[in-house]
């Protein structure tokens, strides 16, 4: 008998984790530091919530179906604002709006591939990724990162075959926070170009990128739509997580075929979630450059506390946007050391045998901390709660 398309993959990894916290209790005096969800868990600010309650009031086609692609004003205004923030000339048949960033990446795959299709794909992956290509019949192609956590070209270039038809990049990077030079972005954008195969890369996290100006400049390559397919997520900017508001700009053709997919799954994007999305795009500039220097100083206070760790045999593998990803030192794998530390030292975080293949061993000396919802003196508990951890 044939398994389900769900049989493929492995259970969602946050969900595992949070099966770890049932029969912990944590004291008053050390309670749980939650770092393994790499989502805001505060509302939306108090004024985009108020314009939200307005909508729901005032607007009736903020409860009624929409276009497939999103609302019309919504797709203008990433237009407008991508163009600006890339230098490029992007128009408006250029963008569709998805429930959520995972749903753009989805739709994408479902335009590209079939059965048996290849998809590179970094390592340490965004699970999502890899579990979405099992459950579509396509085959992940881990492609190994040093210990920078940086993908090389070349070593993509050896891995393409017939049947590739995309790399993905995550950048800033989930689940090792690193920020992909704009050289090797372009590297990966020339070599997909040159085989023909799509370039997608996921830019969830770009409102918190360390870096001034465009990360890259793909948009202004020549005939940047026929290769590049790039994603967004409202959800982390806007803290918009439960309304499921994401973006795909890519090729009007490319755009099309998302349609089918879009069509039949959720119909449209969620209406409310749009206006917010929008409203929070013409009123919050100020609001999320707050947001991204009090992620730039959380990323800042790792790097302060981490001589702690380094001390006791840890590693800093990479740091930005939400993450670190760290290399620990005890003869444990993070498997089973990740469980341990919700017990004995009152922390939940995600082991990094969930964002590798089972047979990289890797992952067994990896863990991955999202610090969306703790601010600097939360993470020096953490790293002192690390510190005097001995499993």
């Amino acid at each position: 008998m044939t398994q389900p398309r769900t049989a493929s993959t492995f259970a969602p990894p946050v969900m595992e984790a949070r099966r770890w916290l049932e029969g912990v209790d944590h004291p008053g005096d050390r309670p749980l530091l939650n770092v393994s969800q790499a989502a805001p868990v505060d509302p939306p600010p108090e004024n985009l919530r108020a314009a939200m309650a307005q909508m729901i009031v005032e607007d009736p086609t903020s409860h009624i179906y929409g276009p497939v692609l999103g609302l019309p004003a919504l797709r203008q205004e990433v237009a407008a604002r991508w163009s600006d923030a890339y230098g490029a000339a992007i128009t408006e048949e250029k963008v569709a709006i998805t429930s959520g960033c995972n749903q753009a990446f989805a739709a994408s795959i479902a335009s590209l591939c079939s059965d048996g299709d290849e998809v590179i794909i970094p390592t340490p992956y965004y699970f999502n990724h890899a579990m979405w290509l099992d459950m579509s019949g396509v085959k992940t192609v881990p492609l190994k990162t040093g210990d920078n956590s940086i993908p090389i070209s070349s070593d993509a270039e050896a891995l393409i075959t017939p049947k590739t038809r995309a790399i993905a990049l995550v950048s800033p990077n989930n689940p090792c926070g690193v920020e992909y030079p704009a050289d090797t972005v372009l590297a990966f954008f020339k070599l997909a170009q040159a085989h023909g195969i799509a370039l997608i890369i996921d830019e969830t996290y770009r409102d918190f990128d360390s870096r001034e100006g465009a990360p890259h400049p793909l948009f202004t390559q020549q005939d940047w739509d026929a290769t590049l397919i790039h994603l967004y997520s409202f959800s982390k900017a806007y803290r918009l997580t439960g309304h499921r508001v994401g973006a795909v700009v890519a090729a009007p053709g490319r755009l099309r075929e998302m349609e089918k997919f879009l069509d039949t799954v959720t119909i449209c994007p969620n209406q409310l979630g749009q206006r917010a999305a929008l409203w929070g795009m013409q009123h919050l500039s100020d609001w999320v450059a707050g947001e991204r220097l009090e992620i730039l100083d959380r990323r800042a206070a790792i790097a302060d506390n981490m001589p702690k760790l380094e001390a006791k045999g840890w590693e800093l593998l990479g740091c930005g946007a939400y993450f670190a990803y760290m290399k620990h030192p005890f003869d444990l794998s993070s498997a089973d050391l990740a469980p341990r530390l919700v017990k004995d030292a009152g922390i939940l975080l995600l082991p990094g045998t969930m964002f590798v293949p089972d047979s990289d061993p890797s992952g067994a000396q990896q863990l991955r901390v999202a610090f969306a919802n703790i601010d600097r003196s939360g993470i020096a508990k953490l790293f002192d709660r690390l510190v005097a951890f001995i499993p």
